[in-house]
């Protein structure tokens, strides 16, 4: 069974840099977060992009906007009243900090993710992924593509986020951009190692699988 640092390294030597979140701002990370739960990237893309051609993507425009202007907006992702919701609830709290990330990561030490989770919309994997590429903490993000990667490689718990959460520890000397690479490196395996796309490139850690 490979450990998560073996896997990091593994995953890294192979898949090279992923240059992850896809976003030029932490807004639009924060939105792309909100937008693909329960959803498919390019949905969330398409919402993303209606966002953008009508605020610029400028938090305290998006603010502004009435819940039935942002709903329509984000429609094309699904679940868009709740979204609309989140979104709101999200970047007031921001606001209320002037978007001041180091601030906002430094008032609430570690209690910073129940904080998270506290948003309306927000749960524990957009908390984890806020933590990790906006607020630039060490957490593991097991996403499902996450977990079937570890549920091959022989892991237990991988039935749920939380309890595989507090069965895995990161490295002690993961930085918060490891953390992030990591994430990245997992996702984008998984995507292509079980959507059969590209299969030959995505084959190294077939030896390590349980088959």
């Amino acid at each position: 069974m490979l450990s998560t640092e073996a896997l990091y390294q593994t995953l890294k030597q192979h898949m090279g840099p992923q240059g992850w979140w896809p976003a030029s701002t932490k807004i639009e990370v924060i939105l792309g977060a909100i937008l693909v739960q329960n959803t498919n990237w390019r949905n969330a893309e398409l919402a993303l992009n209606a966002l953008k051609e009508e605020t610029e993507l400028n938090p305290d425009a998006i603010c502004e906007l009435d819940e039935a202007q942002l709903q329509q907006l984000v429609r094309s992702s699904g679940f868009y009243k709740n979204k609309a919701k989140s979104i709101h609830a999200v970047l007031t709290w921001l606001q209320s900090y002037h978007y001041d990330y180091k601030a906002i990561s430094e008032a609430y030490g570690e209690s910073l993710r129940n904080t998270l989770l506290q948003l309306r919309g927000v749960g524990d994997e957009t908390a984890d992924v806020l933590l990790v590429y906006i607020f630039d903490r060490v957490e593991f993000i097991p996403d499902s593509y996450t977990r079937r990667i570890f549920a091959k490689l022989g892991y237990p718990h991988t039935e749920s986020y939380k309890k595989f959460k507090k069965y895995i520890t990161l490295p002690e000397d993961f930085t918060a951009q490891d953390a992030n690479e990591f994430h990245a490196l997992l996702d984008n395996f998984g995507k292509n190692y079980f959507n059969g796309n590209d299969t030959e490139r995505y084959t190294f850690l077939d030896s390590y699988f349980e088959k």
